[in-house]
């Protein structure tokens, strides 16, 4: 998956989750994040047929590793670039500040639900929904 990179050299050092206020997301980085222009790269994706505009959103690999055979079933369609999950938690950033493991934060306070609205999306996808969502995401970054 395509992305510009918004975060210092070696950050994945630092963990997969990322708050608002960390250290590691540079101040170009803060900018084209808060816009979400550092999606933007993603396109290549969907022309390459790697992911489409609507679907769960990708997870890192170790994440998915640790996924149950009910979540796996996330896996079974294309991921997107936005979803039911990229509108509910827009400000995923915001939601982790301050927390001293953001990581685990994510895991208590974003993850269920983002696999779940996944699952919905899995379970009930069909073009209408896709065009509902991409036209909330547009509402969501446009009028916050």
């Amino acid at each position: 998956m395509l992305k510009f990179r918004t975060m210092v050299v070696d950050a994945e050092k630092g963990g997969p989750s990322t708050s608002a206020d960390d250290s590691r997301v540079t101040p170009v980085g803060k900018w084209l994040r808060k816009y979400k222009l550092d999606e933007l790269p993603q396109l290549i994706n969907v022309l390459k047929g790697d992911m489409s505009f609507v679907g769960p959103r990708p997870e890192v690999p170790q994440e998915v590793e640790l996924y149950d055979a009910n979540a796996r079933r996330l896996l079974t369609v294309r991921p997107g670039i936005t979803d039911y999950s990229s509108i509910k938690f827009r400000n995923e950033g915001e939601i982790l500040r301050g927390h001293a493991d953001p990581h685990k934060a994510f895991k208590e306070l974003i993850q269920p639900e983002k696999i779940r609205l996944g699952l919905e999306y899995v379970d009930d996808h069909n073009l209408w929904v896709d065009i509902k969502i991409i036209l909330r995401t547009i509402r969501a970054v446009l009028f916050g």
